[in-house]
């Protein structure tokens, strides 16, 4: 399910083009494949046209991830621990907008920020105003960050409700106060989901393309994800496409080595 789509990605991206109808003609073969190409598409992305995307998408998903980190932990945290008798309501609260496709929720996000949206003249009382679906940068993040959320609030939830908190009492007992024990005791003991939670979070984001279409349509906040939908879909250079997919998946390996190598060490801390 992963290596055969893979392969016929990297046959397209180092095959050849049809030069009538301009289609992408695979080469199955690999000793055949041509790389001629790739090495344009390494250089733009160094130091190319391409570099500036590239850049602003890790600056529009490291801040989309900060955003996720600083509402969904307090959520899950508590979730966790001091939800009680409402817990159930409020997972189903956040399990509710996966029941809603990802695209209305997108469009019912244009609706609330247009010029005459709900949102925007609830902002005009405040004396803001601003048009947000102008290009913004700032619409764009807001955008990941709602779309996804609630795939690293989950996951956090489920880590800290497994987290064996008489350690964090134990560290009261022994004077630590409220942020030295939660800095001390139960950010260490939920780092592996931490982990786990942001790269849940960080994958979809790169390849993201959806949000930005909807809420921006400017090439001033083009994403990866764009640019590959433009030479798959709407070019006769499929082929750059295709590299740009092998390029994203060989950047986002650093994110699933850095998580495996965190899980391989819990693991060890927990078997020593």
């Amino acid at each position: 399910m992963f290596a055969v789509p893979f392969y016929a990605v990297a046959c397209v991206a180092f095959g050849s083009i049809d030069p009538v109808f301009r289609d992408a003609v695979p080469q199955w073969n690999p000793l055949a494949w041509d790389f001629t190409q790739a090495q344009q598409i390494a250089i733009s992305l160094a130091a190319g046209p391409l570099q500036g995307v590239a850049l602003r998408t890790i600056f529009y998903v490291a801040c989309a991830m900060v955003l996720c980190f600083a509402v969904g932990f307090p959520v899950a945290y508590y979730l966790a621990r001091h939800a009680g008798k409402r817990k159930l309501m409020l997972l189903v609260l956040i399990i509710v907008p996966f029941w809603v496709n990802y695209l209305m929720r997108m469009l019912a996000w244009v609706n609330l920020l247009s010029t005459d949206g709900l949102f925007t003249r609830f902002m005009r009382v405040f004396g803001v105003n601003y048009n947000w679906l102008d290009g913004s940068p700032v619409t764009v993040i807001l955008g990941l960050v709602y779309g996804y959320i609630p795939f690293l609030i989950l996951p956090l939830y489920a880590t800290l409700e497994r987290l064996d908190w008489r350690l964090v009492e134990a560290a009261r007992d022994l004077g630590a106060n409220s942020w030295q024990a939660f800095r001390l005791v139960t950010m260490p003991m939920s780092k592996a989901g931490l982990v786990a939670a942001g790269i849940l979070i960080a994958l979809p984001m790169f390849g993201d393309y959806y949000t930005n279409d909807l809420l921006s349509r400017s090439p001033s906040t083009e994403m990866i994800g764009n640019q590959i939908d433009f030479f798959l879909n709407s070019s006769s250079q499929p082929q750059n496409g295709a590299l740009l997919v092998l390029a994203l998946s060989m950047f986002l390996l650093l994110f699933m080595s850095f998580y495996l190598r965190s899980t391989r060490q819990e693991a060890r801390q927990h078997t020593g």
